[in-house]
């Protein structure tokens, strides 16, 4: 047994919802140590070759470096059920697209654990690379899913792909981050080449009210968290 794998993780911070003990890591997991539950949202796999299909030309590599972050959250934590919170892939046919060496480091990240593909508006079926496909998942009194819902239930989803700004020691910050309220959560896009909306769109206000919630900022090594009262709107470009 590795001790370090059953004790609470130095890297995150601990997020409390609806009484289950969670821990955000600077990479943008969630884990869920009582459940062994691994929790990534909208990985966008095979954005580029999306956007290549189209005439954009993006370096071809988001897919292989998402996965490589990915591998180290699951080597990290070691979780019996990974659970990907839709937009896995940038559209359905993303599937097919996936390199042979990528296809074969995904496989390998499965073996050995439940996988579920929670179904995003990208990509409403994952089929042909393992796992299994949901249109959400409870656990517990709590609903995985992908796209935020007005209902006031405890969630914890995806899609907004938040980042906050804030001002600290004189200069702007802005980054990633996960939104909760204590009740529901929205986690930040882990995808390598996915952009993000500001907490302070209007878009968060149907899910938290009056901004009565704290974010939490990816660093390189640790998180930041700042009440939604300190978060900035974006400047004008």
């Amino acid at each position: 047994m590795n001790p370090a794998r059953d004790s609470w993780p130095a890297r995150g911070i601990e997020i409390e919802l609806v009484g289950a003990r969670l821990a955000a890591d600077p990479s943008g997991a969630l884990w869920w140590p009582e459940e062994k539950i691994l929790v990534v949202a909208d990985l966008h796999f095979e954005k580029g070759s999306h956007f290549a299909l189209a005439g954009q030309l993006l370096p071809p590599y988001d897919t292989a470096a998402t996965l490589a972050r990915l591998a180290q959250a699951i080597a990290r934590y070691a979780p019996k059920t990974v659970i990907a919170l839709g937009d896995s892939f940038h559209d359905g046919e993303g599937p097919g697209r996936l390199a042979a060496e990528d296809r074969a480091q995904l496989a390998a990240l499965q073996r050995g654990r439940d996988w579920i593909w929670i179904a995003g508006n990208h990509d409403p079926e994952v089929n042909g690379v393992g796992g299994s496909t949901f249109a959400m998942l409870a656990v517990g009194p709590i609903t995985l899913r992908h796209e935020p819902q007005p209902a006031d239930e405890a969630e914890i989803a995806g899609h907004l792909h938040p980042v906050a700004r804030v001002r600290a020691r004189g200069s702007s910050v802005r980054r990633r981050c996960f939104v909760s309220d204590g009740r529901r959560m929205v986690m930040p896009a882990f995808g390598a080449f996915t952009g993000g909306l500001n907490v302070r769109h209007p878009a968060f206000d149907l899910v938290f009210k009056a901004r009565a919630f704290a974010a939490h900022m990816l660093g390189n090594d640790r998180l930041y968290s700042f009440p939604g009262a300190r978060c900035l709107a974006d400047e004008a470009a």
